[in-house]
């Protein structure tokens, strides 16, 4: 069927016990000799590192960005796989799809279950990533999980440790994979992709706030006096946070940071709807609504506009593109 790479980054699917607790060690061939590789497929393994993904940075996502387009340069391979870590999954996913210009898939794939369990998940998991990623095109960067194909846009972890780990919760999925093939139901809608940043590019600092009762303003001034560039503030209902806080976010954008606007409800979109301290001062202050997009993902955005641009407004509006906004803010 064709030629897949596979890129081998750590997590639970690479984990062996080390007396108290669980650690990515194994490498890329001892992750792949545990799948069953669909017939006529040919796999190439390929170590960029491995650890257990929470300790994840831009650098290590940078990284596997650079070697997945070296890899595409080959017109030979016909998809490429990457076991991941699931806990920061959905972020390596996002930000190498908002940079993803070529038809052949990237499909992520992991396992909550480490490496040598008896009942684990990695076999099944792999040899779906291994399908799909021979199998399809035009779909951008996807992740195959307990049978099930998600767009890497929207899909996040809904579960800490059951096998059904993913999905979007504001959107359905891209398809299934079953009875030896992949069965697709619909195309994501994706932005025009971004250029791959330069090699030298320094990593801005990008920070995320969340809102509860009782938030005040302070944690979200520190970041931006530890020289954050961007910051993702995550409101509560629509996107709600204080007044004070919408002063706060105000300041920020002054000074020529990127706020962002999304919310820890799991379901559905922000939207200015409350004064206040709600979404409608947030967004009267500047900062951006990033529609259904969580946090994790929405601190992917920003960072993928920071290093995209080099001014604030030139930031905003690539940011806006990349969430289906119109580029500037209407009258």
């Amino acid at each position: 069927m064709g030629r897949v790479v596979v890129m081998s980054t750590g997590g639970t699917i690479a984990s062996r016990w080390q007396g108290s607790g669980y650690v990515a060690e194994a490498n890329g061939h001892d992750v792949l000799a545990r799948a069953a590789v669909p017939e006529g497929i040919v796999t190439e393994v390929v170590d960029l590192f491995s650890v257990n993904s929470s300790r994840l940075t831009t650098a290590h996502q940078l990284t596997l960005m650079r070697a997945v387009h070296a890899a595409l340069a080959d017109p030979d391979v016909d998809g490429i796989v990457v076991t991941h870590g699931t806990d920061t999954l959905e972020e390596s996913a996002f930000l190498l799809d908002l940079h993803h210009d070529d038809p052949r898939p990237v499909v992520f794939t992991g396992a909550q279950r480490p490496l040598e369990a008896a009942d684990g998940d990695a076999a099944g998991n792999l040899h779906d990533a291994l399908l799909t990623a021979a199998s399809v095109r035009d779909l951008g960067v996807l992740v195959a999980f307990d049978g099930v194909v998600h767009a890497a846009r929207g899909t996040v972890k809904m579960h800490t440790l059951a096998p059904r780990a993913f999905d979007d919760p504001s959107g359905s999925h891209v398809g299934e994979v079953g009875f030896g093939g992949v069965c697709i139901r619909r195309r994501p809608d994706r932005p025009e992709p971004l250029p791959l940043p330069p090699a030298d590019v320094t990593a801005p600092r990008v920070d995320m706030i969340m809102h509860h009762c009782d938030a005040d303003p302070l944690l979200l001034k520190a970041a931006v006096a530890a020289g954050a560039q961007g910051i993702v503030v995550v409101g509560t209902g629509a996107g709600n946070t204080t007044p004070d806080i919408a002063e706060a976010v105000a300041e920020a954008v002054a000074s020529g940071v990127v706020v962002a606007l999304t919310t820890r409800v799991p379901e559905g979109p922000v939207a200015e709807i409350y004064g206040g301290g709600g979404a409608v001062d947030l967004a009267a202050a500047g900062a951006v609504l990033t529609g259904t997009l969580r946090a994790g993902q929405a601190r992917t955005a920003v960072l993928a506009a920071l290093l995209a641009s080099d001014t604030p407004s030139a930031r905003v509006t690539t940011l806006r593109r990349l969430l289906h906004l119109p580029s500037t803010i209407p009258s």
